[in-house]
């Protein structure tokens, strides 16, 4: 685990809407302000910044993206993540991450 500060939350996992869309988890909108404002200055291009996260005790290193029109970061779930998990679009699932 590489990041220092932990955020807890509980959301829906949801599919971008595209042929084959990816699939993400978006952040809370407080979470999001709060990431932005003080660690900003972390994101590389396209608003991408290193993350590290857990579901049901899965980890894995990873990235948040800042979605401007939705304003909140978006966690990917990669298909490996989602089989492991047993995570289905909008089922509610905690997560944890860590910048």
């Amino acid at each position: 685990m590489n990041g220092k500060i932990k955020y807890r939350f509980t959301s829906k996992m949801w599919q971008h809407d595209s042929p084959g869309g990816w699939y993400f988890v978006s952040l809370p909108i407080i979470i999001s302000k709060e990431i932005r404002e003080n660690l900003g200055w972390q994101e590389e291009g396209w608003g991408r910044m290193k993350s590290f996260a857990e579901i049901e005790a899965v980890q894995w290193d990873t990235a948040i993206w800042f979605d401007s029109k939705s304003d909140t970061y978006v966690l990917p779930i990669k298909s490996e993540i989602r089989k492991k998990t047993g995570l289905k679009v909008n089922k509610q699932v905690e997560i944890r991450i860590w910048i």
